[in-house]
């Protein structure tokens, strides 16, 4: 397993990637699920609290097989049959995802850690044998991996302190990684890691999208709904494909440049990925409100794409909007104050849409210019 070069040509996300993120289309799923269903019952600070945790689960499982295989993705067997059994233990955390959501416990996602991470550690302790110069990086890693795992173990056993101790372990697994690349870091592709996430970002925008075709076939169903309806149809849609637009607006594997900006943009992409799940979630409440499935008023209904799609807005003009680009980066803040308006005009959703429409007009014709 020896380590892949940063400098390889062509190097792209491979079949075995692809058919782990397939695991991740279903605990996405699941997350914004329960976040629509919680916003529709007006149980709205209950449930965005447990999606942040449901969702840097999922993430964190995401992200550390991700950067491993930038570095280490050898293809032989025992490497695929390891990732098999990550993919184990990331359908038993989508599967626990409901019931951490409720706040009923997190046994059966601590089962699934527990699970893709023994193969986790496995694959470190392997690349320590087959990699001499970053044998300590990955004793670090196996080491911080296993350690917490254990701690996660052992706080299922300290419910009354659970979010609190939730917390404290979250601060300690962003660090491992800064821990252990100071030893000697591990190579990484720019070009493949911007793959990666690109293609995770489609992911959650297919959120997006199955919760605009929920709209239609709402709309079909009966057609009294139809032109109630129509406003969130096309407002949806406009989001969903402004969304897009933003994000792979350019290339950004030249923005990863060292250690320093690459953690700075991987760990942001948590919220960019949040946020662009959580806007399927709000277009699922927006039809639940049109429709008469709801218990909350049409303003808090708008906040639920509006919030989100703005979060998105300004994740991205951080991480991606570099100061050269100084003829549109004051668009990225503008765009956001006016999406947070748009829930007061009745039309939340259109609103919303035509206005990242509108941000992705402004910045064709500039460009143009």
């Amino acid at each position: 397993m020896a380590a892949r070069s940063p400098h390889e040509a062509h190097r792209a996300a491979t079949p075995l990637e692809l058919f782990f993120d397939l695991v991740f289309v279903v605990a996405i799923a699941q997350a914004a699920s329960s976040l629509h269903h919680a916003v529709s019952e007006a149980h709205v600070a209950h449930g965005l609290a447990g999606y942040l945790m449901v969702f840097f689960a999922i993430w964190w499982a995401w992200i550390n097989f991700t950067w491993f295989a930038s570095a280490y993705d050898c293809d032989d067997v025992p490497y695929r049959l390891m990732v098999f059994v990550q993919m184990t233990g990331a359908l038993i955390i989508a599967a626990g995802v409901p019931a951490m959501f409720e706040g009923h416990g997190s046994t059966t996602v601590t089962l699934g850690y527990v699970v893709m991470r023994s193969a986790v550690v496995a694959q470190w302790l392997r690349a320590a044998s087959a990699d001499p110069l970053r044998r300590k990086t990955a004793h670090r890693y196996a080491i911080g991996i296993s350690t917490l795992q254990i701690a996660w173990l052992g706080l299922l056993f300290l419910p009354d302190v659970w979010l609190a101790g939730f917390l404290i372990l979250v601060v300690f697994e962003v660090l491992v990684p800064v821990w252990a690349e100071r030893a000697a870091p591990t190579p990484w592709h720019p070009h493949h890691i911007a793959e990666r996430y690109g293609l995770l970002t489609l992911i959650v925008l297919g959120e997006s999208i199955l919760a605009a075709m929920i709209a239609v076939q709402s709309a079909l169903a009966g057609g009294e709904r139809l032109a109630a309806l129509a406003p969130t149809i096309v407002g949806g849609l406009l989001v969903v494909c402004s969304m897009w637009w933003v994000y792979f607006d350019r290339p950004v594997h030249d923005l990863l440049t060292n250690f320093r900006k690459v953690f700075l943009w991987g760990y942001g992409h948590y919220a960019v990925f949040a946020s662009a799940a959580a806007v399927g979630a709000g277009l699922a409440v927006n039809v639940d409100y049109v429709t008469g499935h709801s218990k909350i008023s049409a303003v808090v209904a708008g906040y639920a794409v509006a919030i989100p799609a703005a979060a998105y807005l300004i994740c991205l003009w951080l991480l991606h909007d570099r100061p050269e680009y100084r003829r549109t980066r004051a668009f990225g803040p503008l765009t956001a104050v006016l999406i947070l308006l748009s829930p007061f005009t009745g039309h939340g959703v259109l609103i919303t849409g035509l206005v990242l429409a509108a941000l992705v007009a402004s910045k064709l014709v500039v460009k143009a210019g």
